[in-house]
């Protein structure tokens, strides 16, 4: 009996055996989030990539020893990168930041299970820091679904997995932190960011930002630090962008393809929402409209105030381009904005920039004064191309400097406005112009929001 006994308390000492099923119910999944993660971290992959780069002389912008060390310190050198990325589709569609790849000539995806492909660049952005890679030879490969980012709350669960400081696939939790935050977040990427405290650290740069139900809200690109270290601010860039970059890259576009708006528009603070006696700040004062703007197509003037696009507020310009570029180039946005007092709603085309007055790009050769110069009469398209933000309409702009014009100190992106006095008012009169000025020739350009002038004999 004694036996018989002590073998039932061992039955019933025994541990019952793991459930690993997955929960099915909001409560069951706050309990642990161990199969949320099984399910959504073999989408999550590591990226290694290479860049060849030309190191530059420090004596090279010096007026004095540039001349001496010109043909010293401009060895390539080979940069590395660590990052993560997230696979969106069985055939190997991958989302990554574009300061993780861009320019990369070698990239190398190592998934959560150890194989290992090669990649190809689609499509990539400096400006909103995203890339779309294809893997070589992948088929049946774990993916995320993507949520609308619209949908997103302050203050759901959410989790962040990627690769912090290269030591293997990490997840971390935290929280939505805040929504629609505008120019906060650092590097290149500039717009309109999810904030997470939950843990982003350097190497988690293109990891995936997930709800509790292993959809893609984000892709984590930035943190705000003093340290370098998290500091429980971090910013992801929107699961609806993310769309978009996919779509274009599947119509094989190699450039990013934004709707052109036309506009200078400011934010509606407490003051400029009393003197327009609109009642509380909000939304965007339009300062200027260009004439080929789709906006002045609608009706809308300067002095009016966009309110929201498709229904979503916008409070800074940066809000307005980022709603505008989720809808994409030839959808239609419902535009609400006031009017004279009156609050109106138009439908506006989402429009690329037009290239129109022609560009009448011309290259100067060999004979020229600065031989190698590229120029062209800036319009909106030319203005898209080259970043240039509140350029005139009429003006002629700097697309590539060449040899001898980077010498004298011309960037891509000048807008040349006179030569010794006399105004450029046409890419095709500057090798004249330059010719009649030398050997002493004096150059007033307009570098963003700075007047710029130069000075140098030929």
């Amino acid at each position: 009996m004694l036996r018989i006994f002590l073998f039932l308390c061992c039955l019933l000492a025994a541990p019952l055996a793991a459930d690993t099923s997955v929960p099915q119910s909001q409560a069951e999944i706050s309990l642990s989030f161990a199969p949320l993660v099984k399910e959504a971290a073999p989408a999550v992959v590591n990226i290694y990539a290479r860049r060849v780069v030309q190191a530059r002389s420090p004596f090279a912008d010096d007026p004095f020893f540039g001349n001496f060390f010109r043909d010293f310190g401009s060895r390539p050198q080979v940069q590395n990168s660590l990052g993560s990325g997230v696979i969106l589709s069985g055939d190997g569609i991958v989302v990554s930041n574009y300061h993780v790849v861009g320019q990369a000539t070698d990239i190398r995806v190592v998934l959560n299970d150890r194989r290992e492909f090669a990649a190809q660049v689609l499509l990539g952005d400096e400006e909103a820091d995203l890339a779309i890679l294809q893997l070589d030879g992948a088929a049946h490969m774990p993916h995320l679904p993507l949520r609308d980012s619209d949908t997103v709350e302050v203050g759901e669960l959410v989790l962040a997995i990627g690769n912090p400081f290269g030591v293997g696939q990490t997840v971390s939790s935290g929280i939505v932190s805040g929504l629609a935050r505008s120019g906060t977040a650092t590097g290149n990427a500039r717009g309109y960011f999810i904030q997470t405290d939950a843990p982003i650290n350097p190497g988690n740069s293109g990891g995936a930002l997930i709800d509790v139900a292993g959809r893609l809200i984000g892709v984590n690109t930035s943190i705000l630090t003093r340290s370098g270290g998290s500091n429980g601010i971090g910013f992801a860039i929107p699961s609806a962008l993310v769309s978009q970059f996919v779509a274009q890259a599947r119509a094989g576009k190699t450039r990013f393809e934004r709707p052109w708006a036309g506009l200078v528009g400011q934010p509606v603070d407490a003051d400029l929402s009393d003197s327009l006696g609109l009642g509380r700040p909000g939304g965007v004062l339009l300062a200027a409209v260009h004439p080929a703007s789709a906006f002045a197509a609608a009706g809308l003037v300067a002095g009016d105030v966009v309110l929201s696009v498709d229904g979503q507020p916008v409070n800074t310009p940066a809000e307005m381009l980022f709603r505008m570029t989720v809808r994409g180039i030839g959808a239609e946005a419902e535009i609400a904005y006031v009017s004279r007092g009156e609050t109106r709603v138009a439908r506006v085309a989402m429009i690329a920039p037009p290239d129109d007055p022609p560009r009448e790009a011309v290259t100067l050769d060999r004979g020229a004064v600065l031989p190698g110069l590229s120029l062209a009469r800036v319009n909106p398209a030319v203005a898209a191309e080259m970043g240039i933000e509140g350029a005139p309409p009429d003006g002629v702009v700097v697309t590539d400097p060449g040899p001898y014009g980077a010498r004298a100190g011309l960037r891509p992106g000048d807008i040349l406005q006179a030569i010794n006095g006399r105004t450029v008012d046409a890419p095709g009169r500057v090798d004249a112009m330059l010719r009649r000025a030398a050997p002493r020739i004096d150059l007033d350009i307009l570098r963003g929001n700075r007047r710029v002038a130069l000075r140098f004999r030929v």
